[in-house]
């Protein structure tokens, strides 16, 4: 029997990893993010102009209803007139 050089004589073993979020984690970053804004008295509608996002996209956020990236958190600190560490510190 020849071996094609496309064969492995190995079985690659697939390790499955769930996806993980963690909804209280994302939850506080979302009321955290809010009452920034509400302090800065501006609407969703406003943050998402300024930050180039959809404005459902401000809402989920802050709902804690997506896992959001660095890229995105950057952009509305931005938006926000903050710095991204000024998100994270709750």
């Amino acid at each position: 029997m020849q071996i094609s050089p496309y064969t492995s004589k190995c079985k690659l073993a697939l390790l499955y990893v769930p996806y993980y979020r963690d909804k209280i984690l994302l939850q506080r970053i979302g009321n955290h993010l809010r009452n920034i804004r509400l302090s800065k008295k501006l609407t969703q509608e406003e943050v998402s102009y300024r930050a180039e996002l959809d404005i459902t996209q401000v809402g989920r956020i802050e709902r804690g209803a997506v896992n959001t990236s660095i890229c995105v958190l950057q952009r509305l600190a931005k938006a926000l007139d903050i710095k991204l560490k000024d998100i994270l510190d709750f």
